[in-house]
């Protein structure tokens, strides 16, 4: 058998061989399990509330702003989650993790491939001699390809691969932050122009009984003291209408700058106008583990945990020998009359392995094992945090109805007690100040009012925000604008990453130790 197909085969076969032998090392990332407090957790507040107000599935929870049947409100929550700048940025971290993950993949393949050549003139003058002058041309290709033998790529990859998946569950995140914010931002504007309303009209009331008492005063009928407690009812309530003016502009600037609008009020919301909106609690039926387990944020955390996971088996393979292909081939020539061409090429394996790392490598591994641990210790906080913000938005939501119920009767009697103040005022069986005390009082009781039905929203508004609700339609709309498309495409190469679509809910996968996803 002539030497050189000896050699070829020989080359193949020791190829064959490393490659076959390719392993990974690191450890599995392994889906944490539940802690043993969430698992014996059935709710706590959440779970107080009345079982017919459970009786729907995750359909409600992915829109449940649509529960308040307020048309107004569903447009500003879909621009929001569209055209605002921290969404617009999650988009772009998207795009980031999908470029990150590109480089990841591109290492399983040759790491080098470098392609050289010049063209040199050369030449030369001697006193007495003919001048003489000759081309040179040289071209080389040398390609270097170090095999993924302890799967350090792979992690690479793994690890890529759970940083885009978070920055999808990141982007969720601000989805349903946008919702929320929205919401709330609206319902604060409603309950606002409400107490407005109930300001102008105590106002108007007081008004009228300074008018009485001051023309009782003029008749001799009534005393001053009467007028100037009417008169500081009267301004203390007129007091009272500039701070809540105050807080409805700021509110409304507010909104305007989720919605990326100049500051002021809303065209929109003038229907409707100090109607705050109100829904009936329905919640999704899973409690309370995998409920938790489905926030963004909570998902976001168990996926940077993955990429972290992915991290220490990079570092772990670094204290091994890494090893490359190598191969080049090369051609060079001159002009030189008689001269030869020559044709060089070179092939074979390398070996590299630092035995001597005087415990840097080691200790690199420690370094990303302690990270790893941080991000579990950051995991389980987020959980945490999670179950902590259902319980009290729950708590908060029961107990407010509650209050809301009692509130409604006070404000009942104080109506009653201020009509009887009145009829006893004028029949002379008692004195001007039960009349003002009853005023004061009403006014007291119909803002409390208020202001609770506005809380009791609120809590629902926040109930949801903490169950993770409101993401999924963002999975089907385009991450980019036409705009911002066009003008990345026009600044660099995108080839068709701008325009995937997101993986559909239910398709986040986690990657699993040979870098590929699993669901």
């Amino acid at each position: 058998m002539p030497v050189k197909k000896l050699r070829t085969r020989a080359i193949a076969l020791a190829g064959t061989l490393l490659l076959s032998a390719c392993t990974t090392v690191g450890p599995d990332f392994q889906r944490p399990q539940v802690p043993a407090w969430l698992a014996n957790w059935i709710g706590g507040s959440h779970e107080s509330l009345a079982a017919d107000l459970r009786a729907t599935r995750d359909g409600q929870l992915q829109q449940w702003w649509s529960t308040f049947n307020d048309p107004v409100l569903e447009r500003l929550v879909a621009e929001a989650q569209r055209v605002n700048p921290n969404v617009r940025t999650a988009g772009l971290r998207i795009m980031e993790a999908r470029a990150q993950l590109g480089i990841a993949g591109s290492a399983l393949y040759p790491q080098a491939q470098q392609a050289t050549s010049d063209l040199l003139w050369a030449g030369e003058h001697r006193t007495g001699a003919r001048d003489t002058s000759a081309a040179t041309v040289n071209i080389g290709f040398q390609i270097g390809w170090e095999l993924d033998f302890w799967g350090r790529f792979r992690r690479g990859i793994e690890a890529a691969d759970a940083n885009y998946f978070a920055s999808i569950a990141q982007y969720d995140d601000l989805q349903v932050l946008m919702a929320a914010q929205v919401a709330a931002f609206y319902t604060s504007i409603r309950t606002l122009e409400a107490r407005l309303v109930i300001a102008r009209q105590n106002a108007a009331l007081q008004k009228r009984s300074l008018e009485i008492a001051e023309r009782l005063f003029k008749g001799g009928n009534d005393s001053e003291l009467d007028v100037q407690q009417a008169r500081a009812q009267y301004l203390g309530t007129l007091a009272t209408i500039p701070p809540l003016e105050s807080a409805l502009r700021q509110t409304q600037n507010a909104l305007s700058t989720l919605l990326v609008r100049a500051p002021g009020p809303l065209p929109e919301m003038a229907a409707g106008k100090d109607v705050i909106p109100q829904a009936e609690l329905a919640v999704i039926v899973d409690m309370p583990s995998e409920l938790l387990r489905r926030r963004p944020d909570v998902r976001a955390a168990e996926l940077q945990l993955a990429a972290q996971s992915a991290l220490i088996g990079v570092s772990v393979a670094d204290l091994y020998p890494s090893i490359s292909l190598l191969g080049s081939v090369g051609l060079s020539a001159t002009s030189l009359s008689g001269s030869s061409r020559a044709l060089t090429w070179a092939v074979g394996p390398s070996l590299v392995w630092n035995v001597f790392d005087y415990g840097r490598l080691s200790n690199a591994v420690l370094v990303q094992d302690a990270r790893f641990q941080q991000l579990y210790e950051q995991y389980q906080d987020t959980l945490l945090r999670a179950a902590r913000e259902v319980d009290d938005a729950a708590v908060g939501f029961a107990k407010t109805g509650e209050q809301i119920v009692l509130l409604a009767d006070a404000v009942a009697a104080a109506q009653r007690s201020l009509d009887i103040a009145n009829i006893q005022y004028r029949e002379g069986l008692t004195d001007f100040e039960r009349v003002l005390d009853s005023q004061r009082v009403l006014f007291a009781q119909q803002d409390f009012l208020v202001s609770s039905r506005g809380s009791l929203t609120q809590n629902l508004i926040a109930l949801y925000k903490a169950m993770g609700g409101g993401w999924e339609q963002g999975r089907s709309r385009p991450v980019l604008d036409d705009v911002t498309r066009e003008t990345m495409n026009q600044r660099s190469k995108w080839k068709g990453v701008l325009e995937a679509p997101l993986p559909m809910p239910g398709g986040d996968a986690l990657p699993n130790s040979s870098g590929t996803a699993k669901p």
